[in-house]
């Protein structure tokens, strides 16, 4: 039994989603490749619009997935590295200045990360806090154009950021969750950015691309160009919403709504050619329904159109609509919607593919890890991995613990729930309403 066997390189990454909260452990092997040792997803109910909006169902569902993960992987951890989401994310461009004492001296690291704490004292409008500071480009002695100035020689070190803001009460709810499932919080990641180091090849970041990530309550939007983030955004719309639609427009209840997008749903009608009569069982007694699959298709492309006039709308307003030569890159759940590619091309003109975070991945990886669904989860270990590197993040000690121990110990929690459930069931008032 291997109880004093310690590991110092495994990062846990959760991805806090409005369908799924996933938790992935990993490492980078000797080739520098991301090995997942260990994979938990669960189903999410108390996330709204990527947003915390019920304590105790999210803490249950992340200490669920904590508990697959230290299962599968026989290891015991404590450090979760989590990413932030929702409406509330905002991105404004800010221009810092630093005059140095001395010319002759070369500007350092020390002198960019002044320039970066500087920017975290900006005034920002009430409840709001900077996440992240990306630098752009630097001018030094009037000198544009400058992505590296370390080495330089100048007095007057200028540069352009891309700062990320969010709520406060959102980041301490998220921060909450994790911390009542018995974890700590290693860092946060907007999610978009966590996304995009999973699926975009560094020639797409330079040529210009646009990183669409299309989750169940919102849809994330970053664009690079010159290897740079240029903007960022997020939209309130999502996979849940094209059910919700499939809901009132067949008259169907929203299980059924969610299997019919799953099973038979296709982006573009003209694409649906057998059209096929898909029969739902009616409810108690009633007769089933009948629904087209072409019909079942207009409805989830005019929703799924205007999720894209939103993205269009976020391309124009970041000033880079001809620039991004890479075009679109289509991830997160709703990329799995059939022909969601070629409904893109046609209705932004601009080229697009789906996103697979596998690139990173060493060899032999677990085939369900080839879904763009994972593509945050495997972007916020990669980040993960990179600052525990970079020293911004200190490593935690993970003790390998003997999976046959680890497995009773989840089972007991997993048998607990189960009784916490069913007496709640039976405490729970009689509805009155039947």
């Amino acid at each position: 039994m291997e109880t004093n066997a310690f590991r110092s390189d495994v990062v846990v990454a959760l991805d806090i989603g409005t369908t799924k909260v996933c938790v992935l452990a990993g490492c980078k092997n000797e080739h520098g490749r991301i090995e997942v040792l260990g994979i938990g997803k669960v189903e999410s109910e108390g996330v709204l619009r990527g947003v915390v909006s019920n304590i105790e169902k999210t803490v249950n569902a992340i200490s669920e997935a904590v508990a697959i993960v230290k299962r599968a992987s026989g290891l015991d951890f404590g450090t979760v590295h989590v990413g932030i989401a929702g409406q509330h994310i905002k991105s404004l461009q800010h221009r810092g200045i630093l005059t140095r004492d001395n010319d002759h001296t070369e500007i350092s690291q020390r002198d960019i990360d002044r320039l970066i704490s500087d920017m975290y004292k900006l005034v920002l409008p009430p409840g709001d806090k900077i996440l992240h500071v990306i630098p752009q480009e630097y001018t030094v002695d009037n000198e544009q154009g400058i992505l590296d100035p370390i080495g330089m020689s100048g007095i007057r070190l200028e540069a352009n950021f891309h700062i990320i803001t969010g709520q406060i009460t959102a980041s301490n709810n998220l921060q909450r969750c994790v911390e009542r499932a018995g974890m700590r919080v290693a860092n946060m990641t907007l999610e978009p950015i966590a996304s995009a180091t999973a699926v975009l090849s560094d020639e797409e970041k330079e040529a210009g691309v646009a990183l669409v990530d299309i989750g169940g309550g919102t849809t994330d939007i970053t664009i690079f160009q010159d290897g740079i983030i240029r903007h960022t955004a997020v939209i309130p719309f999502g996979g849940n919403v094209i059910t919700k639609d499939i809901k009132e427009g067949c008259s169907v209840m929203a299980p059924q709504a969610e299997k019919l997008k799953i099973k038979f749903g296709s982006a573009l009608a003209d694409e649906v050619y057998d059209n096929r009569i898909i029969t739902i069982p009616g409810l108690k007694g009633r007769d089933a329904k009948e629904i087209s699959e072409k019909n079942l298709a207009r409805i989830i492309q005019a929703r799924v159109e205007e999720i894209l006039d939103y993205v269009l709308w976020e391309i124009r307003r970041s000033g880079y609509e001809r620039k991004l030569i890479g075009g679109i890159v289509l991830t997160g759940g709703g990329a799995l919607l059939n022909h969601i590619d070629k409904l893109s091309e046609y209705h932004t003109g601009m080229s697009t593919r789906v996103g697979i975070p596998i690139e990173h991945l060493g060899h032999g990886y677990q085939q369900q890890l080839s879904s763009p669904v994972y593509a945050t989860a495997i972007g916020l270990l990669m980040r993960g991995i990179e600052d525990v590197e970079k020293g911004k993040v200190k490593a935690e000690t993970t003790q390998q613990t003997d999976k046959a121990e680890a497995t009773e110990e989840a089972g007991g929690r997993w048998l607990e729930n189960i009784f916490k459930k069913t007496k709640e069931w039976f405490e729970a008032e009689p509805d009155s309403s039947f």
